[in-house]
């Protein structure tokens, strides 16, 4: 029996993986400019926005649980998709703002988990192959780039009303695309069940919590910026287009990241944490940049960091997270990865970012990320040196 696996269904895999990631981008890069334009201001976006990660706290848990009880990441990405497709439906057409937050609230439930689903779903396809994560994570790079720069123009040539047309188009292919994928193969011996004891003792390694909250503090300016990134454009005086390009320049070179990830990287956890500390390091320059910004082109260049800050960050992250916690509770890792890198901090960066924008300025709200950055890689290069001096035991080899 040949052990090299069938190339198309990685290929499908592959192109799944763009498509989910260009739909999303068009959620996260231009829907504020939606809600602007009926009328809301940078407080009430925030605040709006802030009910993604919220209701991701307890929206990924939940489909973690579900994709490692099912052993079938595949069927719960689906009934993710199809949630998202029929809620999206609806959230362009109300305009009444107490039926927006509460539509908004079941679409975030659906939609929020994805990336962390994607995700295992890939770490799963390919297990014991020759394939690695970077070589699939690459089309995700390239998705959400190629359509960021291409969206920017359409929707100015459509309106920003029609966001939601081609947000619907897009998923309509993942979801086709998921489709023709086959049915994984079960983990051999099953899931282990999930309960208290297993949270415990996911808890109890003091290393994941400490990489956890660190990894909040890193994440609130990251998902400031995120969140605020197209209105900072236009309050600059930049258009639809420009913040197509610096959604592009965001993650164009991603690709290039992942790919070097793959063949350089070494697997060893006092390296992977010392890679976080310098990459919270340039987090911190990357912020201080954008409070000094005084023009969208320059906002675009600054953007070319994303790369090496959230993509370094992310692959190094989900990396971690396999090495902190056992096998049999993948899944359930990886969404509590997610959801405290988008999920609290996604909280307290909608209402921070939305207050300080709106009542002391952009500047003030990037200088607020400075501080938080250098906090967290100060922490990481602290947990370093613990790493360096006293040496870490995989879980799965424990015992």
């Amino acid at each position: 029996m040949s052990s090299i696996p069938s190339k198309s269904p990685f290929l499908t895999l592959r192109w799944y993986t763009f498509f989910i990631y260009g739909t999303m981008v068009i959620f996260t890069s231009f829907f504020q400019l939606y809600l602007q334009d009926i009328g809301m201001s940078q407080s009430e976006i925030g605040a709006l926005m802030a009910i993604g990660p919220f209701v991701s706290l307890f929206a990924n848990p939940f489909w973690g649980y579900l994709g490692d009880r099912m052993q079938n990441v595949r069927f719960v990405l689906l009934t993710m998709m199809i949630g998202t497709l029929v809620l999206v439906q609806i959230v362009f057409n109300v305009e009444n703002y107490t039926l927006i937050y509460i539509v908004m609230t079941c679409f975030f439930f659906f939609q929020t988990p994805m990336f962390a689903q994607s995700s295992t779903l890939i770490l799963n396809y390919i297990d014991g192959t020759p394939y690695k994560f970077g070589g699939f994570r690459l089309y995700g790079s390239l998705g959400w780039a190629l359509t960021a720069v291409v969206a920017g123009p359409v929707i100015d040539q459509l309106g920003v009303p029609r966001i939601g047309i081609v947000f619907t188009a897009l998923l309509l292919v993942a979801i086709l695309l998921m489709l023709v994928l086959p049915p994984q193969e079960r983990l051999s011996g099953g899931a282990a069940p999930i309960n208290w004891t297993t949270l415990k003792q996911i808890g109890s390694n003091l290393y994941f919590i400490g990489f956890i909250i660190l990894g909040v503090l890193v994440a609130i300016p990251n998902m400031m910026n995120s969140t605020f990134l197209s209105l900072y454009v236009i309050e600059l005086g930049g258009s639809k287009s420009m913040v197509g390009w610096a959604v592009f320049a965001s993650s164009i070179f991603e690709a290039v990241l992942f790919l070097l990830f793959d063949r350089f990287l070494r697997k060893k956890v006092s390296f992977m944490i010392g890679w976080l500390a310098i990459v919270s390091l340039l987090f911190t320059f990357r912020w201080l940049l954008m409070a000094e910004a005084v023009s969208p082109i320059q906002v675009i260049f600054i953007q070319l960091l994303h790369a090496v800050t959230f993509g370094g960050y992310f692959y190094v992250g989900t990396q971690l997270t396999m090495m902190f916690v056992p096998n049999a509770f993948r899944s359930t890792g990886q969404a509590l990865y997610t959801m405290t890198w988008s999920g609290v901090s996604g909280v307290i960066a909608g209402f921070l970012g939305g207050w300080l924008f709106q009542n002391f300025g952009s500047e003030q709200m990037y200088l607020a990320g400075v501080a938080l950055s250098l906090v967290g890689s100060i922490g990481f290069a602290l947990m370093w040196l613990n790493v360096r001096r006293t040496g870490y035991q995989l879980p799965d080899e424990e015992g």
